[in-house]
């Protein structure tokens, strides 16, 4: 069976429900779907007006943000949080570009939570980690981590915060989950960039997501083992290239970390 090109696939799909968009000023950041607001309007909180608006621009109707974007996304985060609508509360500010933008201008940050609610554009790293012999290390992911727990993943991958650029993140991320240090590295280069467009069960099913993805390969040094440091990786394991490919056939992996190491090994679309 070809799972491959279904995968690729379903990284590119539109929104389930019509989505509005979410504006700062005129500058788009983000969509929502018209009655997941409808929920929170119905609360009746009275400063709500204070934080959002129906408007049209341009002949469109959507919501704008009022005020300082930033502020008004954190009154709106606590508002989403505590009508159970937003995912698990992180404390971890993420830039928010123009919408779809390719790390663009920054024209706010927003709780992590709330995102994909929002259907605000995000971005990622990842680290592809190779033995010298050319087996590739992966890691399963905590059972206890919010988002797929349990399933297998790179050897290092991570949202971009808002105190962090692309270099930052990989460097905190790869100490973070793998206990390494990007100079002990061997061969460390940008593998390639994906961008994943595709609904979220977040917030009861009415999230979206938009998320760049830049993933890095590199080479450890021999006799080198991963160690994870924050308690988010429940181990690491060292598979050759075929048997690689034949767990990335099986579902083992997130959808992000099988299409990313199905670029690193260059399997083609029709790979079964």
């Amino acid at each position: 069976m070809n799972w491959l090109a279904p995968l690729r696939a379903a990284a590119d799909q539109p929104p389930r429900s019509p989505r509005v968009p979410l504006w700062a000023g005129t500058t788009q950041v983000g969509s929502v779907e018209p009655e997941f607001i409808r929920k929170i309007e119905l609360q009746r909180i009275p400063y709500l007006h204070r934080v959002l608006l129906k408007v049209q621009q341009n002949g469109t109707t959507g919501w704008q943000l009022q005020g300082d974007p930033t502020n008004s996304l954190a009154h709106l985060a606590h508002i989403l949080r505590d009508a159970g609508l937003a995912a698990a509360w992180r404390d971890e500010q993420l830039a928010v570009p123009a919408a779809d933008g390719q790390d663009g201008q920054v024209v706010a940050t927003v709780e992590r939570a709330v995102v994909r609610a929002l259907g605000i554009t995000t971005r990622a790293v990842h680290l592809v980690g190779a033995a010298p012999d050319g087996r590739v290390w992966v890691q399963q992911r905590a059972f206890t981590k919010p988002n797929d727990p349990g399933l297998w993943d790179t050897l290092v991958g991570g949202m971009v915060s808002a105190a962090d650029n692309l270099d930052t993140a990989l460097e905190r991320e790869t100490w973070e989950e793998a206990g390494l240090r990007l100079p002990s590295l061997h061969g460390l280069r940008l593998g390639g960039q994906l961008t994943t467009r595709r609904p979220s069960t977040d917030s009861g099913g009415a999230g979206y997501v938009v998320e760049h993805i830049h993933w890095y390969s590199c080479t450890l040094p021999e006799g080198v083992q991963p160690q994870n440091q924050d308690g988010e990786v429940e181990r690491f394991d060292l598979l050759a290239p075929a048997l690689l490919a034949q767990q990335l056939a099986q579902g083992v992996f997130t959808d992000d970390a099988a299409l990313i190491l199905a670029q690193y090994l260059g399997l083609p679309d029709s790979y079964t």
